[in-house]
């Protein structure tokens, strides 16, 4: 079996996936696999179902779709039944064996970054990639309601523009101009208030010899920022802003492992 949370939730036993209609029980599901091998009470479960509005039988209700959980994870693999177990405080959920997707884009992540450190740019772009493969949209779908699967949400898409900045890095290291500055015109529209998709995109602007374009981005993020937030830009842009007027020597390409 293999959980798969970084997007619709669903289960897969290798050959075949199981999705759950029933928002509530995506719900559950996902809380009890971001719960890491913890206990989850029954007053987490129903706060993070219904908010502080309850209705009257909601622990009846937790009962039911625990129950009607067991049996999806049956249809899914779980052929003894036994990945949901009933403990003093509330339920927990036993993976045995089973494969988590986030387990695997941390991974990936990890080695992602040892191969960059060490300057193997090759490998570690072909990490990143395989991290954003895994993530197939919001958690959820993006309709996670409660607080810990929304913080949980927020974690993954902070992580994915994390692993996207570092496959930016990498492939700039490499010398991959044309497909960066593709990659980073698309982000920089995407996500106009994040300033480090503008840093990125004036290097590799300035490294292909478009040092009038990589001026024009800072201006263009100055506007932006200026407009949106009241606020100059970073210290780390500004500093590229500089280092490009001046041709700064340090903003030639590394030599690539």
């Amino acid at each position: 079996m293999r959980y798969e949370l970084l997007g619709p939730l669903r289960v897969t036993n290798g050959q075949d996936h199981f999705s759950l209609s029933a928002p509530k029980m995506e719900t559950l599901l996902a809380l009890l696999l971001t719960s890491a091998g913890q206990s989850v009470t029954k007053d987490q479960l129903i706060t993070e179902l219904w908010g502080t509005r309850p209705p009257r039988r909601a622990a009846a209700a937790v009962h039911v779709y625990i129950s009607q959980l067991r049996k999806f994870l049956v249809r899914a693999g779980d052929t003894e039944g036994r990945a949901i177990a009933t403990t003093p405080a509330g339920y927990l959920l036993r993976r045995g064996g089973a494969g988590l997707d986030v387990d695997d884009f941390q991974e990936a992540m990890r080695t992602g970054r040892e191969h960059q450190h060490a300057g193997r740019y090759e490998r570690a772009s072909r990490d990143f990639d395989r991290a954003l493969a895994l993530v197939r949209g919001p958690v959820l779908a993006g309709t996670a309601e409660g607080t810990a699967l929304a913080s949980f949400g927020t974690w993954v898409e902070e992580e994915r523009l994390a692993c996207l900045e570092l496959l930016v890095d990498a492939r700039t290291a490499l010398g991959r101009h044309r497909e960066v500055i593709s990659l980073l015109s698309r982000l920089t529209a995407q996500y106009p208030l994040r300033e480090v998709f503008y840093r990125q995109l004036m290097l590799v602007l300035y490294r292909s010899e478009r040092q009038a374009e990589a001026l024009q981005v800072y201006r263009s993020a100055q506007r932006v920022l200026r407009a949106e937030l009241g606020l100059e830009p970073c210290r780390s842009l500004r500093r590229m802003h500089q280092a490009i007027l001046t041709s700064d020597r340090h903003l030639d390409l590394p030599l690539a492992s």
